[in-house]
């Protein structure tokens, strides 16, 4: 079924938008060849750094040229990926690696220790289980080329896990000369020893980015399994298209112009499902987890009743309307450890009340002392779902007589302005909207968004020493039980000091060419290697 003028009507679209693609963009987008393939992911691809940015579209460019030391299978359970062999010492204090044979740079040169003691530090300075690491570490070094030591000043069990997170930033290794920098400074090459290079000669920013197979990428030799296992490349490119509109993006998916849409709108999830060319595929089981950051640092948010005032604000249903309109894809969500885990659990959540509490949250606002401060929302204008939210939430606010404004822009322009630290009138900002993947909320040591260190934590910057207290006792923990309780205790004070506010859960599709096979199911970020095209 291909998407009709009056398709789009009848799902609610503009009245008159065309779906007929531009020529321009047909010609830059001409028919695959059998063994390229075409990719949309996400916003597009702003920001090359995957340890400067927490961004999926920054950790799947980082998946695809990079390597890891350790990578989680698809029970995220960590094997070794750059690695040989490794060991620990009887006292469980010295942890040595060696990398195993075959590891070179994009460049020519061979991969060393000493790279990989660069990454570790620069990675640890933004990552909150690297943070652990470091606070628990007397030395990191190199022993020989091939050869490095984590010396520890007291056990850490989970010393392997964490460097195997699947939670952005993850930790790819980099040369020595790019990771020597600090990770608030960006690198500048995009020079990697993973299974695809990236293609500067061919960039072109706002329109696509190509990632050619790395011919002397040596894959391990055991079955790809999750981000584990062997990286085989079965496809000559990868061409990673930024196309911002939706509507283009489907048609261009019917056309066979590209093979996979990352983030096919939810309100044409039916009309995709309907053609006999293409398939939905869950590859994240877990699905996604959504909130709003709120910035602790300028007002009315440095104020603990404003954030509770969110709390009750918020109709969950309401927003995964908006977010993800199909019932059997969104879900409302109250566990800071997601709907489906061990650890999720109903402790401290009396907030929640179906169809929010506005008049309690007025009442909040009232007793933070709100006095009519601006209270900017950065809404991202490429990101539909998110977006929409952003619209959602502003009129939310103004009808409990908060004084909202949003601030509209691509999503690269919000990442650049949620970094500023200074008030709204300053170009700071109040409240962002994003989410992280189930998986990545079971596991508060590697997750950013999980933390509450101030200076060190997520944008927006939660600061509560008692929960850091208690998140740090998770790496020591061993039994499950132990854990389960831990988590109780962590979510109790997470919703009296409001480290965030969720909106839902939902579990996203993506969309393909059935001729296009071969993707591994993993949590949020999408391996490009593995996948097999066959002709139309």
């Amino acid at each position: 079924m291909a998407i009709s003028r009056r398709d789009l009507i009848k799902v609610g679209l503009a009245t008159g938008t065309a779906l007929s693609i531009p020529s321009v963009l047909r010609a830059q987008m001409a028919p695959a060849e059998a063994r390229t393939v075409r990719m949309v992911f996400g916003t597009g691809l702003t920001v090359f750094d995957p340890i400067y940015s927490t961004s999926y579209d920054a950790g799947n460019h980082g998946l695809a040229i990079y390597d890891m030391l350790f990578s989680p299978d698809s029970k995220f359970v960590p094997q070794p990926q750059m690695v040989g062999k490794w060991g620990v010492s009887e006292d469980k204090k010295t942890y040595t690696f060696e990398l195993r044979d075959g590891l070179g740079w994009h460049d020519g040169t061979p991969v060393t220790a000493a790279d990989c003691v660069a990454s570790i530090r620069r990675w640890a300075q933004v990552n909150t289980g690297g943070q652990l690491l470091m606070e628990r570490a007397r030395d990191i070094s190199k022993k020989d080329d091939r050869t490095f030591t984590i010396a520890l000043k007291e056990p850490l069990g989970l010393l392997i896990d964490i460097l195997a997170s699947a939670g952005t930033p993850c930790l790819f290794i980099m040369r020595e000369k790019d990771a020597d920098r600090p990770a608030t400074v960006q690198i500048t090459a995009n020079i990697g020893s993973g299974p695809f290079k990236f293609n500067e000669a061919l960039a072109k920013p706002g329109a696509s980015f190509t990632y050619d197979r790395n011919e002397k990428y040596v894959s391990r030799s055991e079955s790809p399994d999750g981000w584990a296992g062997g990286k085989i490349v079965k496809v000559d490119r990868v061409i990673w298209d930024t196309i911002s509109d939706q509507q283009t993006v489907i048609g261009a998916l019917q056309a066979g112009e590209v093979d996979f849409v990352e983030s096919p709108p939810l309100d044409l999830l039916s009309v995709i499902e309907s053609d006999p060319n293409l398939e939905l595929q869950i590859l994240n089981k877990g699905g996604f987890d959504w909130y709003m950051r709120l910035n602790f640092l300028q007002k009315p948010f440095d104020n603990v009743k404003a954030r509770q005032a969110m709390l009750h604000l918020v109709d969950q249903e309401a927003f995964m309307r908006v977010m993800s309109p199909d019932p059997k894809y969104g879900h409302t969500l109250t566990s800071i450890f997601g709907n489906n885990s061990s650890y999720s659990n109903d402790e401290n959540t009396s907030w929640f009340k179906k169809g929010g509490d506005p008049e309690k949250a007025r009442q909040l606002f009232k007793e933070a002392g709100y006095a009519g401060e601006k209270v900017v929302i950065l809404a991202p204008t490429d990101w539909p779902e998110a977006n929409n939210a952003s619209q959602l939430l502003a009129g939310a606010l103004r009808e409990v007589g908060v004084n909202a404004e949003l601030a509209s822009s691509d999503w690269a322009g919000l990442v650049a302005r949620r970094a500023n630290k200074g008030p709204a009138e300053d170009g700071g900002w109040s409240i962002f909207i994003t989410g992280s993947s189930a998986y990545a909320d079971t596991d508060p040591i590697s997750n950013v968004a999980l933390a509450a260190n101030g200076e060190k934590a997520f944008f927006g910057w939660p600061k509560n020493d008692e929960y850091e207290a208690l998140r740090a006792k998770w790496a020591d923990i061993e039994t499950l039980e132990e854990r389960k309780t831990l988590a109780r205790d962590m979510q109790r004070l997470w919703w009296d000091f409001v480290g965030c506010v969720m909106l839902g859960q939902s579990v996203s599709p993506i969309a393909r060419r059935k001729t296009l096979t071969g993707f591994l199911e993993t949590p949020s970020l999408v391996p490009m290697w593995n996948l097999q095209k066959a002709s139309a």
